[in-house]
């Protein structure tokens, strides 16, 4: 008798505990058509499908202030949404950062997020680790010119340093012929049918999933080794330590 290959299930038991927030860094205001969301909703439906609450943020629509701190209006802003855009970062178990290509890069709204996001980096959760631990990280790139892999290196590089955990096959993306050629959802594109980004689309999303359930089920990264408040206290954790010998 043939075994049956495992299913999502027995796998992991469920996926429907999750939560995913999805921020669009593309330069459009709302309700102005974004290709990069487009893309987003493609790996939305995978998630959803297994019941993974999702949300999706349009940082242009937001009053977000340029800084480096948590909260810019005690650094001379009048006004600052990220502190609010910061409760449903933290309230996530997946992060999907999701923007287009300009000049061969990453967008400037999506570097502020960044920066805003490293802004909370150096912020403790309860176990002493810093806020991002436990948390899984992904991006998803648009555009019609080059860049797809070096802005994802950037930007998945970005996510892990500030403590977001990275899967395999975290990114994926679609570019157009070099341009000025045609947008994601412009029509004869062939951007929502093309079968490599479809493919690297669901398989991030499956391998955000998975390992954000890993982790959940783990109760997130253990806290030995890497505990902030406990190296500024003296523990070095087997790392010499000329104070303690």
């Amino acid at each position: 008798m043939t075994a049956q290959p495992p299913t999502a299930d027995s796998l992991l038991d469920r996926y429907d505990d999750l939560r995913a927030l999805v921020v669009n860094c593309t330069l459009k205001r709302s309700p102005e058509v974004s290709n990069t969301q487009g893309l987003i909703d493609k790996s939305r439906a995978v998630m959803e499908a297994q019941g993974v609450q999702v949300d999706v943020v349009r940082a242009v629509d937001h009053d977000i202030a340029t800084g480096v701190w948590p909260d810019m209006t005690e650094h001379g802003w009048e006004s600052d949404e990220w502190p609010t855009l910061y409760e449903r970062v933290i309230a996530s178990d997946i992060l999907v950062l999701a923007g287009p290509i300009w000049l061969g890069d990453n967008s400037s709204v999506m570097k502020q997020v960044i920066e805003r996001l490293y802004a909370c980096s150096a912020l403790l959760n309860d176990r002493g680790q810093y806020a991002y631990y436990g948390r899984v990280g992904g991006c998803l790139i648009t555009g019609n010119e080059d860049g797809v892999k070096h802005c994802a290196m950037n930007v998945l590089y970005s996510l892990q340093h500030l403590g977001y955990t990275i899967p395999p096959q975290a990114d994926a993306g679609w570019v157009g012929e070099a341009g000025p050629g045609p947008s994601y959802l412009d029509p004869g594109s062939g951007g929502p049918q093309n079968d490599f980004t479809n493919r690297n689309t669901t398989f991030m999303a499956w391998n955000l999933m998975h390992l954000a359930a890993i982790l959940k089920r783990a109760d997130g990264i253990p806290a030995h080794g890497n505990q902030r408040a406990e190296w500024d206290a003296g523990a070095r954790f087997d790392y010499p330590n000329p104070e303690h010998r």
